[in-house]
């Protein structure tokens, strides 16, 4: 059924309409397109993947096996030995090259991120944007923060140390289905510029979107075997991945996060994860209710609430909960859902059945333990199978599943506050600590709530999007929502090993001049107390 199709449920906008015209998944994803795109993957099985959509096939793909791993791995060990020995700024101008080109192209992506995830087409292009400023950023930053820094030696003019930084070899990479351009490609911009090859998993949903943006960095000047790519089962694939990178990124569940973290550490090598999270927004009472209400429908309801940082809990102080609330439901209630592979509706499908189930098991429980659905709360299969209306509920409480567990859909609570202390007490009351929101008129006292909060990002008078855009800063979780951060000069270090060079001139790190250990010593005592007097650090 068509968005023009599809009924209107009561209290609910139409869906959004259809333009003429308008381009279906067969018209996108060809034949000559996945074969294409799926040149070079390494598989000796077959997959498929699917549209939330409708639930139909889109794609016939290769399937990798634990060997195919191995040899993706080998391929790409001997790619990074010629890749690294490119100076850096030549690896950077490939990003920028890829910036323009996925500007340029943008509609070709946009589509199939739609056509993979369901997502509305402003979400989609929210990665388009992601991409384009991390490949700006490191294209432009990666000589800067790979280059050799001069430091302090012990002996100040008598030791000169350099650090260098070196790639660490191949990053295995393990990317998520709800946002399968930023997370895939945006994370392995860094890793390519400082010198790595890439192996990939993409989750099989959703890797057309991923092999879409390899095709394009092959087309910008990256050799191709040093961005390699399996498809295949999580539990298959995945751990075969870690067990044959020298560094592993992983973005996805908690859970899972625990066990890749496991793996790594049985290897020694390092690991990033961007894990859980259940995000709060606090409106404090001199809020902009306006605002915040327009906020927070972007902020819970983006990708379907399948946004890592999206929020999910909604704390409210009590003196403007009821004028908040009344607005920001008007709005909710407002949204239109579509399936169209065009700008204009306001959210699209859950990923799955899946997220589905999670989503309705959740609304349900809190319902029958005593929540108020204010809006929402109800599939819409006729729109699509895995489609379901932006809720808001009030009254959770625990111990109602969707008071703790992260529900990943478009699903938020609302609670109300009464002073900052309590808002900062509940919102920090979670073992996640991924992003927050805060929204009031006075600068001083939002930065200074938002310094209280134990998440990795927060943002004032705004969801998810300033602090995730501003990518020279760190971006990454708290508690369990993870290890390690993207972004700024931790998103490409890490992908890096550190290498202290100190060069000795002059005089040696031991008695000289005939002095015997214990006039080298007291002499030691003499320079060390001089070096703090004349600041040196």
């Amino acid at each position: 059924m068509t968005d023009a199709q599809a009924p209107a449920k009561t209290g609910t906008n139409p869906p959004a309409p259809a333009p003429a015209g308008v381009r279906t998944a067969a018209d996108v994803v060809t034949p000559e397109l996945v074969a294409r795109l799926t040149k070079g993957v390494v598989g000796s099985g077959r997959t498929a993947n699917h549209t939330p959509f409708t639930g139909e096939t889109l794609a016939d793909l290769p399937e990798s096996t634990p060997e195919d791993v191995a040899l993706a791995f080998e391929r790409a060990r001997a790619a990074q030995a010629v890749w690294a020995r490119v100076p850096v700024r030549r690896r950077a101008a490939v990003l920028l090259r890829f910036h323009d080109l996925v500007l340029e192209r943008q509609a070709e992506v946009l589509d199939l991120i739609q056509l993979e995830t369901g997502k509305a087409r402003l979400h989609a292009h929210e990665e388009v944007q992601a991409v384009a400023v991390a490949a700006r950023h490191y294209g432009r930053r990666a000589a800067a923060y790979l280059g050799p820094k001069r430091h302090t030696g012990a002996i100040p003019a008598l030791t000169k140390v350099t650090e260098l930084r070196h790639p660490r070899g191949v990053v295995g990479q393990i990317a998520p289905w709800n946002y399968p351009l930023e997370l895939s490609v945006g994370d392995a911009l860094p890793a390519f510029a400082a010198g790595n090859a890439v192996v990939m998993k993409p989750d099989t949903e959703t890797c057309l979107t991923a092999l879409w943006a390899r095709d394009l960095l092959i087309e910008a000047g990256l050799p191709a075997e040093v961005f390699q790519v399996v498809i295949g089962d999580g539990p298959v694939v995945g751990p075969e991945v870690v067990r044959h990178a020298d560094y592993v990124s992983f973005t996805g569940s908690t859970r899972t996060g625990r066990e890749v973290a496991q793996g790594a550490a049985a290897r020694l090598i390092g690991v990033s994860l961007e894990l859980g999270g259940k995000n709060a927004m606090l409106v404090l009472d001199d809020a902009d209710i306006e605002k915040a209400a327009a906020g927070a429908v972007r902020a819970c309801f983006s990708s379907a609430g399948q946004l890592c940082i999206s929020i999910e809990r909604l704390y409210v102080h009590e003196a403007i909960a009821d004028a908040f609330l009344e607005r920001f439901a008007a709005r909710t209630r407002a949204m239109r859902l579509g399936t169209s592979l065009a700008y204009g509706a306001d959210m699209g499908s859950l990923v799955g059945e899946r997220q589905l189930e999670t989503v309705a098991r959740h609304v349900e429980e809190a319902v029958a333990k005593g929540a108020r659905v204010v809006a929402g709360g109800v599939a819409r299969p006729d729109i699509g199978p895995y489609f379901y209306e932006p809720t808001i509920l009030d009254g959770v409480e625990a111990p109602m599943s969707v008071c703790t567990e992260e529900t990943f859909g478009p699903v938020v609570s609302v609670y109300r506050f009464t002073t900052d202390d309590e808002a900062v007490e509940r919102a920090n009351s979670t073992p996640y600590g991924l992003n927050a929101s805060v929204w009031t008129k006075d600068a001083r006292r939002g930065r200074e709530v938002a310094a209280r909060l134990r998440t990795g990002t927060v943002n004032i008078n705004e969801g998810y999007a300033p602090a995730y855009g501003s990518v020279q800063s760190p971006m990454g979780g708290m508690k369990d929502s993870g290890l390690g951060r993207r972004h700024g000069s931790e998103g490409i270090l890490k992908y890096t090993e550190a290498q202290t060079i100190a060069h000795q001139r002059l005089l040696p790190m031991a008695p000289s001049f005939g002095m015997d250990d214990e006039k080298y010593a007291a002499f030691m005592s003499r320079s060390l107390r001089l070096m703090k007097a004349f600041r040196f650090r």
